[in-house]
């Protein structure tokens, strides 16, 4: 099938939500993925860092396709050997002491914002349930998630009424404490706002943020959906900053490519849920499990220091292009602020033979974490070409 006919049996047959680009993607290799047409490009998107080592992975293939030739699914009424394996991998990597798995991010966050309320329900009684996030954060497209979202435009009136509850704040201690009430429950962030623009907020009001939360008991909740498994050379981003959340929720990249979400809850949060509380049906899904098992395992100490790395050498080297204001992020997430409107950049990449994103008004990088530095120089050239023309 062509392209045109992929792209017209789209636009009749599938919900017009995505402004997308003017290519598929039917295959690839690493970080080479091709279309239809014979078109290659390099890969700087990862499906939204989703695919953690590129395509094809062979490994992951391998772990994913042993799964499939035993069970694909099996529900939540009945124990899986794939979720017991990942769940275990989670908490001993991390501290944590239990794990809720889900979908997708937002689902993740939709478990931690009802644990977040069960708890302050079962220890202070009613009323307490109110969630602080920061301003231009992101946190899911469902309603919950949406109102937690801390972004004006993200609340258009056509979906109103949003859950109450929710306020956003600005990134600092001074406004977290002004902010806190009787009511108040849990406080969620992202360590990195990737939709926003990848702003890394001060390390400073962070840590200054995470012990207020602790003195107040209040939930500290870091959404790491998108920095998360890896992405900025940590396994999980809040360790940049010497905090450990009371929730963590992750998806993207945790299984490589398959739709997995995560939940995992430390100390004082291991028992929130009791039987009933909460449930998923494709939660913990043994394939999905199975590929994200192949992911965590290979992420250890020797991988990510090369991540930070090669995040460095992005860095360095982007904030030397013509016409580059800003370069942001952590790791291989990274932001690159031009003196140009960012999707106009994408649409040239692409047409140059490299995918990118965007984030509000910046290019969005993020490769794949086994990127080679071949491809890297490879996609600067591109960069330097496109944004300094």
């Amino acid at each position: 099938m062509s392209f045109e006919e992929i792209e017209k049996k789209d636009s009749c047959y599938i919900a017009h939500t995505y402004n997308r680009f003017p290519t598929d993607i039917c295959g690839g290799e690493g970080a080479m993925l091709f279309s239809e047409d014979g078109k290659t490009f390099l890969d700087f998107g990862t499906g939204i860092a989703v695919n953690t080592f590129g395509v094809n992975d062979e490994e992951w293939k391998k772990a994913v396709t042993a799964q499939i030739n035993c069970v694909q699914h099996t529900s939540n009424l009945y124990y899986a050997r794939p979720a017991v394996e990942l769940a275990e991998l989670l908490c001993a990597k991390t501290g944590a002491k239990k794990v809720f798995f889900s979908n997708s991010g937002a689902e993740a966050n939709e478990c931690a914002i009802k644990a977040a309320r069960k708890y302050s329900y079962d220890k202070y009684g009613a009323g307490r349930y109110r969630i602080l996030t920061l301003k231009n954060s992101f946190h899911g497209r469902t309603l919950a998630a949406l109102a937690a979202t801390g972004q004006d435009v993200m609340h258009p009136a056509c979906f109103a009424p949003y859950p109450e509850g929710f306020y956003s704040i600005e990134p600092t201690a001074a406004a977290l404490r002004a902010a806190l009430t009787p009511q108040t429950c849990a406080l969620m962030f992202e360590p990195v706002q990737g939709e926003s623009g990848v702003n890394v907020p001060d390390a400073e009001q962070v840590r200054a943020m995470a012990a207020l939360c602790k003195e107040r008991d209040v939930l500290l909740i870091a959404d790491e959906v998108q920095t998360g498994n890896g992405r900025t050379g940590k396994l999980y981003a809040y360790e940049h900053f010497g905090i450990c959340p009371d929730i963590v929720t992750t998806a993207k990249g945790l299984a490589g490519g398959l739709p997995l979400g995560a939940t995992m809850f430390f100390g004082k949060c291991e028992n929130i849920f009791g039987a009933g509380d909460h449930g998923s049906t494709f939660g913990g899904n043994p394939v999905a499990c199975a590929g994200a098992c192949s992911i965590l395992r290979r992420l250890d100490k020797e991988l990510l220091l090369e991540v930070q790395g090669k995040g460095e050498y992005l860095r360095t080297h982007l904030s030397r292009i013509k016409n580059v204001r800003s370069v942001s992020g952590i790791g291989l997430m990274i932001g690159v602020e031009t003196t140009k409107p960012a999707r106009e950049l994408a649409q040239k990449c692409l047409e140059k033979g490299l995918i990118v994103l965007t984030a509000k008004n910046k290019l969005r990088l993020l490769p794949p974490l086994n990127v080679k530095k071949s491809e890297m120089d490879a996609a600067l050239q591109i960069l330097n070409e496109v944004i300094s023309e």
